[in-house]
């Protein structure tokens, strides 16, 4: 029997409206398309234009504001969290899922096309070179993952330290507050939908038309919907297969390999390709796009109108915009426990870092081939159709048909990586934050990218998808403005706190450990005799669960409503709620964690250690209760609710009320 799909029913029709609205022009008008869609981005782009560069430019001041600043050490996660992946893999995922097909498709293609018509200066000429690598990594630089680590920041922060569902409206809540569950939440979560969908669509678009180019460079198979339509139908169906085996097995494995496969390629091109030459224009490149940057940041060419602004940058901007929910979404699910600051370091600057060094690669070498050997060849074919420069580029170097295998692949499984990450966003914004939905759900949500790509393809090609990314980026825009001074008021709050808890001193003082210790005996018994999985349920329900009834009733009792859930997991939470501040917390959750093993055939499986351990409205940091008796344990709820009361008390601190759905130390 098939399980009903878990939605949020507004949220999720809302957005198959909208895209149904956008289906419907290119299915019932499709001699109209792409006149229609052309003429919605230039009346887009000309009233609002400035606004993509401006908040741009305020998305990356902030995050590197956050990151230098006190707010850095903030933690994405209780105090405590530990990371959920390695480093190494963390950064695979973190590349791949950000801006593979486009990296294939405009590494040679971009760079070319601006050395052949700069926005300024002589087609072609020695300055046109500098123009087009200082323009490349702008486009392709720090100011893309500053987006998306507004939106990753955002949905970390408060997901993992406040407990909130991991959507988009939940990074609103400071501003929200109880709101975030009406139409405003439930339109900010559309804008996610509708502008993760078009966004991959475009990325679709570009990856199955490159792979078009480069079959018919392979195979002489023809280029047209005859054979892209069929290409987004087989490479969907892995997309199926990946996000069935769920997230640590499919997208980690698939972003992995794609990471190898494109540092191999890039490193041939390097080694074939001018090596000397290009370790020198990498140094170059770098400079020339640090000594621009502010002038390009905030450069709309206002004095001396030109369409390549539209046709490049802003496009860019949208394009980025509208992949944020989505790259968002998925840097944040894979972020919980890394610092403020560790978060925007790597996400800003290391996939920046290869995106630079894979453009200088890629575009500096197609430069020196086709003012060399192609004596103009190469820039022709990229003029004629941008999709087949990366394939007539490898006709200039060592095995053509090797390298264009290769390339076929990569675009491939970043085609694949693309759209099963994004299904599974986009089944977590529609499913109100669910993460665990069926199966049926997320490859519900991968045909549908298949279908707005392939059908958007028939109506104007490319064109009509830029179009639909650049209108659906808009309305995000101010989602993500909001974002910013959200994560600000929120971080703002918690530091201010911190201080407050250091401050103050309080009559019953609340450290890492429990209030009321356990005896020297009970604590050796506890070190020689970890307690199971079953021992701390056991207990939790024998004891812990008692304990917090009795608060609960006595508080509700003196006029302080209170009460205790109990989850699925075993997790149990006293819940005190407050009116513009944060609702008092005790929770106590099941959590484990390795014991030290000191023979190494037993360093594979290593045995754990079980633990009931408390969390807190604030993120604060918890500790394990297990062995307490009940007079203990409502000492240590008192304790707890004496340093609550303090903090809310103090004039430096204003809280922000949180509604935790899941605990903050599982």
């Amino acid at each position: 029997m098939l399980k009903p799909f878990i939605i949020n029913p507004p949220v999720f029709w809302g957005a198959l409206l909208i895209i149904g609205l956008f289906l419907a022009v290119g299915i019932f008008l499709p001699d109209q398309a792409g006149e229609i869609f052309g003429a919605m981005q230039v009346l887009i782009l000309s009233w609002f234009g400035w606004l993509y560069l401006l908040a741009a430019g305020i998305f990356l001041v902030t995050v590197l504001l956050l990151c230098l600043g006190r707010y850095g050490r903030l933690k994405l996660g209780p105090d405590d969290s530990k990371p959920d992946f390695k480093f190494t893999s963390w950064i695979a995922m973190l590349f791949a899922a950000g801006m593979g097909i486009g990296l294939m498709f405009y590494g040679v293609g971009e760079p070319m096309s601006h050395f052949l018509a700069p926005p300024t200066g002589e087609p072609g000429s020695v300055a046109a070179m500098r123009e087009a690598m200082s323009i490349t990594f702008f486009h392709w630089g720090i100011h893309a993952w500053a987006i998306y680590a507004v939106v990753g920041l955002a949905l970390a922060y408060f997901g993992y330290r406040y407990n909130l569902p991991l959507t988009i409206r939940s990074g609103l809540y400071p501003l929200l507050k109880e709101r975030i569950n009406g139409p405003i939440g439930h339109a900010v979560d559309i804008f996610a939908i509708v502008g993760t969908m078009f966004g991959i669509a475009t990325s679709m678009g570009t990856g199955v038309t490159q792979m078009n180019a480069g079959l018919s460079f392979l195979l002489g198979w023809p280029a047209g919907p005859t054979i892209q339509l069929p290409l987004i139908i087989i490479v969907t169906g892995f997309a199926i297969l990946s996000v069935t085996t769920g997230l640590d097995k499919g997208v980690r494995i698939l972003s992995e390999t794609n990471l190898v496969v494109a540092i191999c390629l890039m490193l041939f091109v390097l080694l074939v390709g001018p090596t000397a030459e290009l370790f020198r224009d990498f140094v170059q490149n770098i400079g020339l796009y640090l000594d621009r940057l502010v002038l390009r940041t905030f450069n709309i060419y206002a004095y001396e109108p030109t369409p390549w602004v539209d046709a490049w940058t802003l496009f860019y901007w949208a394009w980025w915009i509208s992949w944020s929910p989505f790259v968002g979404m998925f840097i944040a699910r894979i972020s919980r426990g890394r610092t403020v600051r560790e978060f925007v370091c790597a996400v800003l600057f290391i996939p920046a870092g290869f995106t630079f060094f894979w453009m200088t690669v890629f575009g500096n070498t197609a430069i020196f081939i086709d003012t060399g050997i192609a004596a103009g060849a190469l820039g022709q074919a990229i003029t004629t159709d941008v999709s087949t420069g990366l394939f007539v580029f490898f006709q200039y170097l060592p095995w053509p048909m090797v390298t264009s295998t290769l390339a076929v692949i990569l675009v491939g499984i970043f085609f694949v990586t693309s759209a099963d990450s994004g299904s599974l966003v986009m089944d977590a914004i529609s499913a109100g934050g669910e993460t665990e939905t069926t199966t049926l759900q997320r490859v519900f949500w991968c045909v549908m990218e298949a279908v707005v790509a392939g059908s958007l393809l028939l109506a104007g090609g490319l064109t009509a998808l830029q179009s639909a990314t650049i209108a659906t980026a808009l309305p995000f825009t101010f989602v993500l403005l909001a974002l910013v001074w959200s994560l600000i008021q929120g971080m703002r709050s918690d530091l201010a706190q911190q201080y407050a808890q250091i401050a103050l001193v309080a009559p019953s003082p609340v450290t890492n450990q429990p209030a009321a210790g356990l005896t020297w005996q009970r604590r050796l018994s506890l070190m020689l005799n970890a307690p199971s999985r079953r021992d701390v349920l056991e207990y939790m329900g024998k004891k812990v669960r008692p304990a917090l009834d009795q608060v609960a009733e006595e508080l509700t009792r003196r006029g302080r409503p209170a009460n205790v859930q109990q989850q699925p997991d075993g997790t149990l939470e006293l819940r005190s709620p407050a009116e513009n501040v944060r609702d008092f917390v005790y929770g106590v959750s099941l959590v484990s964690e390795p014991l030290a093993n000191f023979s190494p055939m037993a360093a594979s499986k290593p045995e754990q250690r079980y633990e009931a351990r408390t969390y807190f409205s604030s993120g604060g940091r918890g500790y394990d209760i297990m062995g307490l008796h009940r007079d203990q344990l409502i000492s240590d709820v008192l304790a707890q609710f004496e340093r609550y009361l303090q903090l809310v008390q103090s004039p430096e601190v204003q809280l922000v009320h949180a509604a935790p759905e899941h605990p903050a130390g599982s």
